[in-house]
């Protein structure tokens, strides 16, 4: 239902530090209707142009706070709340070429009520300028 605002479109860019291009992000929603405990996001993949994004290059951050996903598995005091916007930022020497680049990204999310797990997809064509 909310997967098709997973993926922010117009808000994704390379990551310079000290002159050099070290990773890229882009603007991810949560695609649930309340916002829950960092704890719950049990996954989350990327696919770039196709091509698996290795797990542990993979960052969250929100609101200040930015975080590995394994950080993520026992945060329990910071939350991921509905409609806000986070940034997935993956470590990749010389980033992402200029130019549009189909973004996959699979959210896995436990939910308390759920019996099963609350597994999301998206797929968005992002540009970086």
């Amino acid at each position: 239902m909310f997967e098709k605002y997973m993926i922010v479109e117009n808000d994704a860019e390379n990551i310079i530090e000290n002159g050099k291009v070290t990773a890229f992000k882009f603007g991810a929603r949560l695609p649930y209707y309340r916002g829950i405990a960092l704890s719950l996001v049990e996954d989350i993949v990327i696919k770039v142009d196709g091509e698996d994004v290795p797990r542990e290059t993979i960052k969250f951050s929100a609101h200040g706070n930015t975080y590995t996903l394994k950080e993520m598995e026992t945060e329990t005091e910071d939350r991921w709340n509905m409609g806000e916007v986070a940034y997935i930022t993956v470590e990749k020497e010389g980033g992402l070429p200029k130019g549009e680049h189909k973004v996959f990204m699979l959210l896995n999310m436990r939910i308390a009520y759920l019996p099963f797990p609350s597994i999301r997809k998206s797929e968005k064509t992002v540009a970086i300028a």
